[in-house]
């Protein structure tokens, strides 16, 4: 990983949170692919020179961990429901409240993961770069959450059952030379667990951090408020803590020192407009002056593939601006 800027005794990173836009050449290339008027080999190609384009950027941009753009996986579930053991994939099923989709897994039994499936699936740069790279996961309670269950499993025990298998992926990927995991958990702000699920989520955090022996584990929320989860989020044992601004109050953001380290969505793919990286930097200097954590992580709140090719690259360069804007703008 990239040293973090210190921008006025702050440790900022930046980088992705979730996947970029396909260009309009993957766009229709895969088309063209699932209508019998293209090769695999020939769209291979073109993910090649697209991921290229993406990563160039985030290495243009300075970005401190790389992700080449996601732009292979159909959704976030997709590489487990089609290579763990227990699962098929069901309907197409809408994501929050977003106008992108992906399919429901059914699990028919206590998922058994599949050694180096997840891996081979990553992006060929990735691979290449694990350093600085960032692997993206479903967090345990947002997948328990989101598939269809059929297992007879209750669903905190799902909950940490999940958790010990992507432990294993972590463990795996921290072994292959990856020193950043994300895990993706909307539903942890959208629809906080109370009780025996709460338990079941810090569990299955609790394995995560062991399998990742010192990596950095991200927990990335988004989709709603994230003031009422924040008892939770301040128990979950990981590294850094994602809110998106664009859903969450600043001032529910409660005070404290030290902890986990600090990520924010500062940029919104909601809309195309790009926000103003001064703007953007005051109230992230505010927020630190209210938590002082050990890092703050600046990326996007929900992915960006929700927005044009050209709007995300121009919000991208956002993050670069207001990491600038950071070094030079002194305390508030």
């Amino acid at each position: 990983m990239a040293a973090p800027s210190l921008a006025r005794g702050m440790l900022v990173r930046t980088g992705l949170t979730g996947p970029f836009p396909r260009s309009e050449a993957l766009v229709a290339a895969t088309r063209d692919l699932d209508r019998g008027r293209t090769t695999p080999e020939a769209v291979e190609a073109i993910y090649a020179v697209s991921e290229g384009e993406v990563l160039a950027l985030e290495h243009r941009l300075g970005l401190d961990t790389v992700t080449a753009g996601y732009l292979r996986p159909s959704d976030l579930f997709r590489p487990f429901a089609e290579t763990w053991e227990g699962f098929t994939v069901g309907p197409l099923t809408r994501w929050f409240e977003t106008n992108t989709f992906y399919r429901q897994p059914i699990l028919h039994a206590p998922p058994v993961r599949v050694p180096g499936a997840f891996a081979a699936r990553l992006p060929p740069p990735l691979r290449a770069e694990p350093t600085r790279a960032r692997a993206i996961l479903p967090g345990p309670y947002t997948f328990a959450g989101l598939l269809d269950n059929r297992s007879g499993e209750t669903e905190p025990a799902l909950i940490h059952r999940l958790g010990r298998l992507l432990g294993e992926e972590a463990r795996e990927l921290r072994a292959a030379g990856f020193s950043s995991v994300q895990f993706t958990e909307p539903l942890l702000v959208v629809r906080p667990p109370e009780g025996p699920r709460a338990e079941a989520v810090v569990a299955g955090y609790r394995e995560i951090r062991s399998a990742l022996n010192g990596g950095t584990s991200i927990v990335w929320t988004y989709g709603a408020d994230a003031g009422p989860a924040y008892p939770l989020l301040e128990r979950l044992p990981v590294s850094v803590v994602g809110v998106d601004l664009a859903d969450t109050d600043p001032e529910g953001i409660p005070e404290g020192r030290g902890g986990a380290g600090l990520g924010l969505g500062v940029i919104d793919p909601r809309t195309t407009l790009a926000e103003d990286p001064a703007e953007v930097a005051r109230l992230v200097r505010a927020l630190y002056e209210r938590r002082r954590p050990p890092e703050i992580w600046l990326g996007g709140g929900m992915p960006l593939d929700l927005l044009p090719y050209e709007p995300a690259t121009r919000k991208v360069e956002v993050l670069a601006a207001v990491r600038e804007a950071l070094a030079a703008g002194g305390r508030p």
